[in-house]
């Protein structure tokens, strides 16, 4: 990171942004054409889970290459000022790099099911069968995470 004050080290912080934030933004590559798209989410033991319809862009570019990348951020504020070259963002940011793979088995997919559903919610779900197995379910193992703020301490 090429400003290192900005940069978040300790793992509790950089968790507590993935845990708080409410939207992820998955950054995929086809064919050196980059695709980002928003999506709930859910983290869990260094993973993050998503669902989908199983047709359409992402799914098809994921079938080709499985390497991605999400933005997450949370605390967003703009801070304005007299001189418009002084004016900026306050904000907590996690940067993700993984691989993502298809969940197959019913029980691992009800469990990132509820990964997904914990993140937003207290209460806990039943998932009807023919839901589950219509759905695809995409885990996304964490090779590397960098978190970086700007405004807090």
């Amino acid at each position: 990171m090429r400003k290192k004050e900005k940069e978040i080290r300790d793992n509790v912080e950089i968790e507590s942004i993935l845990n708080r934030a409410e939207v992820c933004r998955l950054g995929l590559s086809d064919n050196n054409t980059p695709y980002i798209v928003p999506l709930n989410f859910g983290y869990k033991d260094n993973c993050i889970y998503f669902h989908s319809f199983p047709e359409g862009k992402k799914i098809d570019i994921l079938k080709k290459n499985n390497k991605v990348c999400f933005e997450i951020d949370i605390d967003c504020k703009l801070v304005k000022s007299e001189n418009p070259c002084d004016w900026g963002m306050k904000y907590r940011s996690v940067i993700v790099f993984g691989k993502a793979s298809f969940v197959q088995d019913v029980q691992e997919k009800k469990q990132a099911l509820d990964t997904i559903m914990s993140h937003y919610s207290d209460n806990t779900y039943e998932y009807p069968e023919n839901v589950i197995n219509a759905l695809a379910v995409v885990k996304v193992r964490i090779e590397s995470i960098t978190g970086k703020k700007l405004g807090y301490e």
